[in-house]
This record gives structure tokens, C-alpha cells and sequence, in this order.
């Protein structure tokens, strides 16, 4: 442990050097991935020096006060060793300070937080994956989604069609961030397969089921798909059966809703590697499609945001919607480097 310490503080000292290259943050980025411990340490590292610049900053302070109490005032006021060494110290704590925030907090999310790449499993942009955590649970995660395994998970159960915590809580994972579709099928030694997930303060379980759930910025929306689904947040408890939804957030568990989840619904779509808007703001198509892509879309109208869309498009030819904002609403781009695109009203 204290090896990894040493390794992330060396890290937080190399990244405000300012010569690090790119060399250096995919080295960064393979050491931060290795666990969620090694993402810890620097983020308990970063915070160390985040700590320290305001200490620096008051003793830089205090120290030319000194200087100019002592000196003259129309003598030239050379600045004190100390003082050269405080504003150092000040500068290289404040640039540590802000490549540490952008490693947690990434401008226009361009990248993932570094709190996210430790997750026991993670995809990256455009990417989907299947993963089998075990009695008979199997989780399909979509793009930009990250997923770590629960403690106290074990041999699925057999009671019970809405999950629940009974004797046997079955197995568990947190949707740190992103999408998944989660199956509890039937394991091969007979029961039924019970899974938990937990989101953003709340828990979803299910035994026999197939659900979707959607862990955005934490808000959450569960859309049952077969089966039945039990969700819980605090005291609250609702159950879903198949074409129900629900959302809840900090503010606790919405209504539940009809949905369609068809072979052709919106809720599924990403399964077909296709997104499905029906009447939604331009605003969250493109929020949405930002998920999926390199780079970034960014409105710079509000107006433009509430044009409201009706289309489906190909996953894999996300860059076509950048033209076709342009060419059906007037809109006028202006292409950045880094695939970023600003989308903007169109001139009169």
C-alpha cells in the first residue's frame, strides 16, 4: 500500500510538471486502471495538494508583507529566497491542483473521471460488452459504462419474484455510470438467478428477469423487459413488470409509466446499435449521441436545443448527425480539433 502511495504521489508531481506527454498519460492511465485502489490513491494523492495551496499561498502572502515592511519604499525590493521558494511552491500546488481536477472531473467529459477508471469492469466510447458475473446473471453494458462487483454475492436463490433480500441476496454489482441490460436467467443447477444492482443511492433486484438501467449524472431510469423488478431508494419501494418504467433521483422514486420495449423500442435500440428519438429536444439527442462518439457535440443556442427530433441513427455513423442538425435545422457549424463541433443557429 504504501508502495502504490509513493507511485500516485510521483504521479500527481509528474502530471503538474509540465512535461508530461502523451506518452506519460497512457502510462498513467494503464496505472490507474490496474484497480480501483491504484484510482484511489491518486485521488487521495491529488487532494493532499489541493489541501496544501491554500497554506502555500498565505505563507507566500505573509512573506511579502515582510519584505515590504522591511524594505524601503523606493528601493528596489528584491523578493526573499523564501518567498521565490512559497510562490513555487504556490504555482506548481495550484497547477497540480487543476491537472488533478481535470483528471476527475474531464472538460466536456471528454475523457472518463479517473474515480471511474478503477471500476471492475468499464467500456470506452462506442464500445459494448457482455459480461457473465455468475449465477446465471449476465450483464450487457453499453458505451461509456462502468460496473464493479458487490460484496456478499453468492449461489443465486430460489424465493421470491420480486428479488428482494432474503437469506440469499444472489449476485451484485453497482452501475458506477452508463447503461446496462442485465438478464437473471435460470443457472444451471435449477433456482432461480437473483441479481442486484445498486445506482445512485438505490437498489434494483429481480429473480428471472430482464431489465435495462440507465445511471446518468445520478439519475436513474429502470424499464422492466420481462419478468418483474423490485426498486428501492431509502424507505421507498415500487415493483415493475414487463413495459414499466420508473425513474427516481435525489429527490426519490418517480411514477411508474408504460413504455414500449417491443422489438423496435427506444429503451432496447442501443442493442441494435441504433438511437431512437421520438419528439425529444435536439438538446438531449445531442447529449445522448455524446455518449457514442469521439469528440463532442456542443449546442451554443438554446433555441436550437428545443428543436425537437424525430430520427433514428446508426451507432456506428454517429459523425452524420453533425450534417444533418445543419441540414434540417439551418444550424451552422464550426469544426474544432479533437472531433468537437459547436452547433449554433444558422444566420438569417
Amino acid at each position: 500500500m504504501k508502495t502504490m502511495q509513493r507511485e500516485a504521489q510521483a504521479w500527481v508531481v509528474r502530471l503538474g510538471s509540465q512535461q508530461a506527454n502523451e506518452d506519460d498519460a497512457r502510462a498513467f492511465r494503464r496505472w490507474c486502471t490496474q484497480s480501483t485502489l491504484h484510482a484511489q490513491a491518486f485521488v487521495r494523492a491529488r487532494e493532499v495538494w489541493q489541501s496544501m495551496a491554500p497554506a502555500a499561498q498565505r505563507v507566500r502572502q505573509q512573506e511579502e508583507r515582510a519584505a515590504r515592511q522591511r524594505t524601503p519604499l523606493l528601493a528596489p525590493r528584491p523578493m526573499p529566497a523564501a518567498g521565490r521558494r512559497a510562490l513555487l511552491g504556490g504555482a506548481v500546488t495550484a497547477s497540480l491542483a487543476s491537472v488533478a481536477y481535470l483528471a476527475v472531473s474531464p472538460p466536456l467529459g471528454l475523457w472518463a473521471s479517473v474515480t471511474e477508471w478503477g471500476a471492475d469492469y468499464r467500456t470506452a466510447t462506442g464500445e459494448q460488452r457482455e459480461v457473465d458475473i455468475g449465477g446465471g446473471v449476465v450483464v450487457q453494458m453499453n458505451t461509456q459504462t462502468r460496473v464493479n462487483t458487490l460484496p456478499g454475492g453468492g449461489s443465486s436463490g430460489s424465493g421470491g419474484s420480486g428479488g428482494g433480500e432474503g437469506a440469499d441476496a444472489g449476485e451484485g454489482i453497482e452501475l458506477v455510470a452508463g447503461e446496462a441490460e442485465v438478464l437473471a436467467g435460470a443457472p444451471a443447477a435449477g433456482g432461480g438467478a437473483r441479481v442486484r444492482v445498486a445506482a445512485a443511492g438505490g437498489m434494483v433486484s429481480a429473480v428471472r428477469a430482464r431489465f435495462n438501467i440507465r445511471n446518468l449524472g445520478g439519475e436513474v431510469c429502470v424499464t422492466c423487459l420481462a419478468g418483474q423488478v423490485e426498486v428501492a431508494r431509502g424507505a421507498q419501494r415500487a415493483q415493475l413488470v414487463e413495459g414499466r418504467q420508473l425513474r427516481y433521483g435525489p429527490d426519490g422514486l418517480g411514477p411508474v409509466t408504460a413504455v414500449d420495449t417491443g422489438a423496435a423500442s427506444a429503451v432496447s435500440a442501443w442493442r441494435r446499435r441504433q438511437l431512437v428519438f421520438d419528439q425529444v429536444p435536439l438538446a438531449e439527442v445531442v447529449a445522448e449521441v455524446n455518449r457514442y462518439r469521439h469528440g463532442r457535440l456542443v449546442l451554443t443556442s438554446e433555441a436550437l436545443g428545443r428543436s425537437k427530433v424525430q430520427a433514428s441513427f446508426s451507432i456506428d455513423r454517429l459523425d452524420d448527425v453533425a450534417a444533418l442538425v445543419r441540414d434540417v435545422y439551418g444550424a451552422e457549424l464550426t469544426q474544432l480539433p479533437g472531433g468537437i463541433v459547436l452547433l449554433g443557429m444558422g444566420k438569417a
